[in-house]
């Protein structure tokens, strides 16, 4: 793909994630590096056990299977933190409460401490929740989290059925803050998003099933935010 895309674009990701639940999988950032540049900071998240204290005494028995990736880049001026994940789905949706609710709140207080050096915190992937109003959703913004309305009715998966929206599920999110519950706002000034319809123009001339395209690149739409950077 890099070699597709030309000398311009970088590319910055972790190694494969061992173990079962981690399913061999990396977290990876790839950008332009004629409209943003990487500033500095790359980490995990590792949460400490006070702060799993704080949720309850069975929270988080473990470290994540995935373990969230956070990288900062800058652009005209501007510095943020993009934290991508991707919540292990579990036997049950309940399982998914704790890691949710430790992620929420480790975001909130990292959010705290780089508003000081005016640096933004945004966080995105696969959270595997639902959409609005379910307890899974609401696990994930319980700490002031605000996911754009115009994402809010984006179906989320190529198996997505037009004629039944409300079997959609919506576990990929983008997520940032905006005041509330003490938190500090974003800077960043946000537009729009949306997501991006690859079955229409991806490996066509093999005449893939979706089934089939799924496996090639994926189930799943990828979801884009646009935000100003400039005044």
């Amino acid at each position: 793909m890099l070699k597709v895309l030309g000398p311009d674009w970088g590319l910055i990701l972790t190694d494969v994630t061992k173990g079962a639940p981690g399913n061999d999988e990396r977290m990876a950032f790839v950008f332009d590096t004629r409209k943003v540049r990487i500033s500095g900071l790359a980490c995990e998240l590792v949460v400490p056990k006070e702060q799993l204290d704080k949720i309850g005494p069975d929270a988080l028995d473990k470290q994540f299977a995935r373990t969230p990736y956070a990288v900062s880049f800058r652009s005209a001026g501007k510095t943020f933190i993009l934290v991508t994940l991707h919540v292990i789905y579990g036997k049950r949706a309940e399982e998914r409460v704790p890691e949710l609710k430790a992620i929420a709140e480790w975001l909130t207080e990292w959010a705290k401490d780089i508003n000081e050096w005016d640096h933004n915190l945004i966080t995105l992937g696969d959270f595997n929740i639902d959409r609005k109003g379910d307890k899974l959703y609401d696990a994930f913004t319980s700490t002031g989290l605000y996911v754009p309305e115009d994402l809010h009715k984006i179906p989320r998966t190529i198996f997505s059925d037009p004629n039944r929206p409300d079997t959609d599920k919506f576990y990929d999110q983008v997520a940032w803050f905006t005041g509330d519950d003490n938190t500090p706002a974003l800077s960043l000034k946000y537009l729009r998003g949306g997501n991006f319809d690859f079955t229409k123009v991806a490996l066509k001339s093999l005449n893939l099933t979706k089934s089939q395209l799924s496996y090639r690149i994926s189930d799943h739409y990828p979801l884009w935010v646009e935000f100003q950077v400039r005044e």
